[in-house]
């Protein structure tokens, strides 16, 4: 396990991630910062756990939209996603192990 010090709407926390997905964190950590920072700076919602509360919901029905959408996971659960992320996981750590010896 890996940990990196990250920053949300200004606050610090320290959060525990999987060795290699490093980048996938701080790429949602990003996300999340500025979804949240968006939605302080409308003014309408004051109180951190609201604006959690806001983004989760927005970045949901952004995830749900998607699934509806004429993607290659579309028709998937979000079980089968996971699921199919799990795989493509396994298959990439087969393929770049002989890689990582190099290293």
């Amino acid at each position: 396990m890996t940990t990196l010090d990250v920053t949300i709407m200004g606050q610090a926390y320290r959060l525990a991630c999987k060795e290699g997905e490093e980048l996938a964190l701080k790429q949602a950590v990003a996300y999340l910062d500025e979804r949240m920072n968006a939605i302080r700076d409308a003014g309408k919602i004051k109180g951190t756990d609201r604006i959690a509360v806001m983004a989760a919901l927005g970045i949901a029905a952004d995830f749900l939209a998607s699934r509806n959408a004429s993607g290659p996971f579309s028709s998937m659960s979000l079980s089968e996603v996971r699921e199919k992320i799990t795989s493509m996981n396994a298959i990439l750590d087969t393929a770049l192990a002989p890689q990582e010896k190099l290293f």
